[in-house]
């Protein structure tokens, strides 16, 4: 896909998180604003426009003595009060969709039509995204005034987040909002490859079928309880699942990760750190991918022989760390019992090989892991909550890419 969807994955180089980690245990979800709004019933209406649109024709010039804010996508609809607060402080511009379409917008950038603007907005992951991904060609057009870019996901394959940095331009993601929710889904695919569910529940479709998976599901099933589960990245993510399957079924947790984490994390989740990929594959019962994707095809025909038999597979990260037609015939040659995937590597497209196991031996969802109100609510918050930070001289809340800002 041109963009990301809902991208649960972590957000550093590779399998490595920046974003601050909610602590765990925890009881309630770690408050993203000084002042938070409810997300639980939201009753605004989703139409509630907050910021101004441009249209095609009318250009915007930087009259005004507050920064000027470029907001790109859908208008904020679950934190107006938040937003009252930022719009207060900041003059938010947002193009019509016509203009954010890539020719337009490449056009509108090189006539300055926005001004000298201060940040990038872009509070949603289903809108924005219309002028493709934001590469030499975009960046170089960007003013010299830009000094931060706070997006809603998880996710950043779609920008060049380390031109961002050398042009002086903090990316921030919205990963810490996603979290709970990517962990929550996560849990829900690892008991559907330890309780054969895609089997389960396509034979309810008929009679027959339904008492032949009454019969026959049993021999396919296992408790999690005493398993190890082996996590590929220890971030936001890869610590809230951990803390889950440890404390709900008892799982045994292994990491990997490009830098081991310390040993107040890894007492806290008893997890125990593997020096290797291999190591972490060979000794785990469910494998549960949480890597970037830049962290390359973690999952091929030759780590696919590091598995156990009758191994698991979860991948709720991106659909590029697995080559699927490797995955495929370790399915048809039973060398994993079960896998879960949300992501895919040719989104909205499914491997037409891992469909056939669909309902046996594949649970398949639609990049869904992040998409719950409380996550979009949470997006919108952390975005505005990161800009308003950065250009008061603050700390960004979740930059990506300090590493590389000049």
């Amino acid at each position: 896909m041109a963009e990301p969807v809902n991208t649960p994955m972590n957000t550093a180089p590779p399998t490595r998180s920046t974003s601050p980690v909610p602590p765990l245990p925890t009881s309630a979800p770690q408050s993203l604003s000084s002042s938070p709004t409810s997300t639980r019933t939201p009753q605004w209406p989703h139409s509630y426009a907050h910021s101004r649109t441009t249209s095609l024709t009318v250009p915007v010039h930087a009259s005004s003595p507050k920064p000027i804010i470029l907001h790109i996508g859908d208008p904020v609809k679950y934190n107006p009060g938040t937003y009252t607060e930022f719009s207060a402080i900041f003059d938010v511009v947002r193009p019509s969709a016509e203009e954010r379409a890539r020719p337009a917008f490449l056009a509108a950038l090189r006539e300055k039509r926005w001004g000298d603007f201060a940040a990038i907005f872009r509070p949603f992951w289903g809108t924005g995204g219309e002028m493709g991904n934001w590469d030499a060609e975009l960046i170089d057009l960007l003013p010299d005034s830009v000094r931060v870019f706070a997006s809603a996901g998880a996710g950043f394959d779609w920008a060049n987040v380390k031109l961002l940095g050398e042009k002086g331009i903090i990316y921030c993601n919205s990963g810490l909002a996603a979290a709970e929710a990517v962990a929550d889904f996560t849990v829900a695919l690892i008991i559907g490859t330890f309780r054969a569910l895609p089997y389960c529940i396509s034979s309810a479709a008929s009679a027959a079928s339904f008492q032949a998976a009454h019969s026959h599901a049993t021999a396919l099933s296992h408790n999690p309880r005493g398993h190890v589960l082996g996590l590929v990245g220890l971030g936001n993510i890869g610590q809230q699942i951990a803390h889950r399957c440890l404390t709900a079924f008892g799982m045994e947790i292994t990491y990997y990760d490009v830098e081991r984490k310390a040993s107040a994390i890894e007492g806290g989740l008893h997890a125990r750190y593997c020096t290797t990929l291999e190591s972490l594959i060979r000794g785990a019962d469910c494998v549960v991918l949480c890597a970037p994707s830049d962290a390359g095809q973690i999952i091929n025909a030759d780590s696919l022989r590091w598995f156990k038999p009758g191994a698991r597979l979860v991948n709720i990260a991106r659909g590029a760390l697995v080559n699927e037609d490797a995955l495929a015939d370790a399915l048809e040659q039973d060398g994993l019992s079960s896998i879960a995937l949300d992501v895919h590597a040719d989104e909205p497209n499914v491997s037409e090989r891992l469909k056939k196991f669909s309902g046996t031996k594949a649970l398949l969802t639609c990049h869904n892991a992040g998409g719950t109100v409380e996550t979009h609510a949470g997006f919108e918050e952390l975005s505005m909550r990161n800009i308003m930070a950065v250009l008061s001289g603050r700390e960004a809340i979740t930059p990506v890419n300090m590493q590389w800002l000049r």
